[in-house]
């Protein structure tokens, strides 16, 4: 058989209903002739080739091509389903390649003309460029910031700039005219350039996904004909990189599925799509914490393709064999890889900056320019020390002039997160020992010595006793703050330094160390312990964390909690010299990791929408689908460029309709099938599964888990899964053209449904290229009363 040729077995029937069995050596058919006709049955083994049983009737026309004894090459079409057919050698799908890579490279360069146009049409930072820009400065200064994504969508950004020869002088101040010297231009193209293959991908996706050709065609023109997504992809931000790995992903995973279902498992072209798949998922999970519902999508899909490999009594050995390459490529590569980006994160930004105060001390001491990088490392009498918790989040003890409004009232004495000078206190050596700390030799502080802890700013001195209990654990006494008078308790103020741990010192000694000693602070006259938990004080005490002391009657309890724990991490006295921290204190690079995604997963959670407040840019996550509330990306004056955040209407309207859909027509599908009534055979339905459950999957998992969450949402976090949608539309598409006259108007439908999008992405072009003229002259393109192009319904 030739390698261009499949074989049918068609049965030849003449007028009087007899017939005579016959092969026929017969040229590649289409997809739109083949489908829902064939049934599969292998060849003699080693063959690749499938006989299909077809009934044919010369002279007959079957959907769009008659049946003849003879066809040519130019007459068929190429088979996109590449589940019904394997071929017997590589040449007909070397030539399906090439004319693929033909349509890709014209999908990309339409996708190029479309995301570049008018690029730098606006001078002006616009919208979030004012954060992502700046994040991308801080890694050409090497400046350590703090912020809710993961890094590696960062990181480009930062690698653009380099590109563009910025020296990350400038700030990135919303709405502020970019300078001569920053080649924004050049950065907004980089970062288009993810937004540009995602038309490509989307092709190849399709194809994977074994929707035709000309559908698969129509899918791409979807992603480049969708105002939202090529708006997106125009300006200095994080959404392209994600949606690009989130693309990539989706494509390894479809193709290891094929390769998977018909391909040699454990082969090299097996591993290499499955590891792709893995580096993928690290990627996109690396960008946005969205991407870990690719994470989710693939691991579904995973323990589907296993459990059907457990009911098909693979043996033992090949079935762990099966898990164990799971584990380590969607596993262990997914996590090798975002650990990766958090180690390059940490190689770069290794000077203080604005967010170095979110990791532990021992990780700032390590960054150059920090102000606990170099002070003096022995403890001393009359010191100023901001003295933290051990306890992970509530801070530095910390005292201010407002007092408890019951209790002793006194001054509040409690833990507060950021660095103030409220934080600093004095240590003093126990009342009535009466020393100048600026004239007197020099006194170290060492373990069991009682001190006094002095307020620098107010002069008041911390006190405890069991005659007050604290305001919020009543279990517990007081910790004020008062001004020390005659009248004031003798050893209401002294508190006994018990050393607990010494790390990192390099010597064997009993004083008290900057960043290395972890110690207790017990109340003499009580033997209470000063500790800190997680209760914060309610308005009047500003929501700062409580701090308490723990009854201790024995006054001898070992107990190492760290929310008794206590460690000095400033340390300041003239008369000292300063060492270099670097050479006692270390951290851990994982220790770091992990306390970074918690300070991250705080802040992204801290992220709640103002329920009194009304924010244009908002939107609820049921109107994404509907595209009710479209977003203004820049101010609306007559004179300035205004880009308008505004998906294409017919795509997010017709794509939302077939995701909702989409589960009661399966359900329908299953029904059936138990009903004894299917409409097509099992494997079938399983086919149809298979092909559609990453599509409607993703979208589902990109959309739905945000009604769950509590933080701000905004339209453009319906991105990623319109992607989803807009491939799942033109599946549906493909899926109805091809039954519908046996697929005799499929391309036909193809063409026209691309035109109509076309026309209606030009239609609300001026949204997304720029409308520096009045919004209002646009006011025809206001389809729903909702939309706020030319006026804002909630001005006051």
């Amino acid at each position: 058989m030739d390698s261009h040729k499949l074989k049918l077995r068609g049965r030849h029937g003449g007028g009087s209903g007899n017939s005579s069995d016959s092969d026929e050596t017969l040229p590649l058919v289409s997809e739109e002739y083949a489908y829902g006709q064939r049934s599969r049955e292998p060849a003699a083994e080693g063959s690749r080739s499938y006989v299909m049983d077809i009934p044919l009737t010369p002279g007959k026309t079957y959907g769009a091509y008659p049946v003849k004894k003879s066809w040519k090459a130019s007459e068929a079409e190429s088979l996109t389903d590449f589940s019904a057919v394997s071929f017997e050698s590589g040449i007909l799908f070397g030539l399906m390649r090439s004319r693929d890579i033909v349509i890709t490279g014209v999908l990309t360069l339409a996708s190029l003309v479309t995301r570049l146009w008018l690029i730098g049409r606006r001078p002006n930072v616009t919208w979030d460029e004012a954060h992502f820009g700046k994040f991308g400065a801080y890694y050409i200064n090497h400046t350590f910031y703090h912020d809710v994504h993961p890094p590696l969508a960062k990181m480009l950004v930062g690698l653009a700039e380099v590109f563009a020869k910025h020296n990350g002088s400038f700030d990135f101040k919303s709405g502020r005219k970019y300078p001569d010297h920053v080649n924004y231009t050049l950065m907004r193209v980089q970062l288009a350039l993810y937004g540009v293959a995602l038309v490509p991908l989307a092709y190849i996706i399709c194809l994977q996904a074994h929707i035709s050709r000309p559908m698969a065609v129509l899918a791409a023109c979807f992603v480049l004909f969708d105002n939202a997504l090529c708006v997106m992809s125009r300006f200095i931000l994080l959404d392209e990189p994600l949606l690009f790995f989130t693309a990539t992903t989706l494509c390894c995973a479809v193709t290891f599925q094929n390769v998977n279902k018909h391909g040699e498992a454990f082969s090299r072209r097996w591993w290499a799509w499955l590891l792709m798949t893995g580096a993928s998922l690290g990627c996109v999970m690396s960008s946005k914490w969205v991407g870990f519902f690719c994470v989710i999508m693939v691991g579904i899909a995973t323990i589907d393709d296993l459990f059907r490999k457990f009911c098909a009594l693979m043996p033992w050995e090949e079935y762990i064999h099966h898990w164990c390459a799971r584990i380590i490529a969607l596993i262990f590569v997914p996590l090798l890889v975002y650990t990766a980006c958090f180690w390059v994160h940490f190689s770069l930004l290794y000077r203080t900056g604005t967010g170095d105060h979110k990791l532990s001390s021992n990780f700032q001491a390590g960054l150059k320019g920090s102000m606990l990088n170099e002070q003096p490392y022995d403890i001393t009498y009359g010191a100023f020390v901001d003295v933290r918790a051990v306890y992970n989040g509530p801070g530095l003890l910390h005292s201010h002039v407002h007092t408890y409004p019951s209790g002793s009232r006194q001054q509040h004495v409690t833990c507060f997160p950021h660095r103030d000078t409220n934080n600093v206190w004095q240590l003093q050596k126990a009342r009535g020992v009466k020393t100048n700390y600026t004239v007197d030799p020099i006194a170290f502080v060492n373990d069991q010595d009682i001190i006094q802890l002095v307020h620098n700013t107010t002069g008041a001195t911390v006190r405890a006793g069991n005659e007050f209990m604290a305001p919020m654990t009543s279990a517990h006494y007081e910790v004020a703050a008062e001004n020390v008078t005659t009248t004031t308790e003798e050893g209401a103020t002294n508190w006994r330094v018990e050393v607990v741990k010494q790390k990192h010192s390099g010597r064997k000694d009993k004083r008290v160390h900057a960043m290395t000693t972890v110690f207790r602070l017990r109340h003499v006259e009580t033997g209470c312990l000063m500790r800190v938990g997680s209760r914060r004080l309610p308005k009047w005490g500003w929501g700062q964390s409580e701090v308490t002391c723990l009854p201790d009657p024995t006054k001898k309890k070992d107990i190492r909690s760290s929310d008794v724990l206590w460690y000095i991490e400033r340390n300041s006295n003239k008369r000292m010299e300063k060492s270099d921290l670097s050479r006692y204190v270390k951290s851990s690079f994982l220790v770091d990791m992990v306390q970074l995604n918690i300070e991250m997963a705080k802040t992204n959670n801290a992220l709640w929408p103002d329920v009194n407040k009304y924010s244009a840019l908002e939107s609820k996550p049921w109107s994404w689908p509907l595209l009710i509330h479209p977003m203004r990306m820049v101010g609306w004056n007559d004179k300035t460029v205004k880009y308008y955040e505004i998906g294409n209407p017919l795509l997010w309207w017709a794509s939302a309709l077939v995701c909702f859909a989409y589960p009661f027509r399966l359900l329908y599908l299953l029904a059936r099938m138990k009903r004894k009534c299917p409409l097509w055979r099992p494997k079938e339905l399983l086919e149809f599964w298979d092909n559609s459950k990453f599509l409607w999957g993703g979208w589902a998992l990109h959309y739905i888990p945000f009604f769950l969450m509590g933080r701000v949402t905004y339209i453009h976090h319906y991105l990623p899964a319109l992607y989803f949608a807009l491939m799942q539309l033109a599946f549906e598409l493909d899926f109805f053209f091809k039954r519908w006259q046996h697929g005799r108007y499929l391309r036909t439908a193809a063409w026209a449904i691309g035109i109509v999008v076309c026309i209606v992405f030009l239609y609300f072009a001026p949204f997304t290229y720029g409308w520096d003229k009045p919004a209002k002259l646009l006011a025809g393109r206001k389809w729903l009363s909702s939309w706020n192009i030319y006026e804002d319904f909630y001005a006051v």
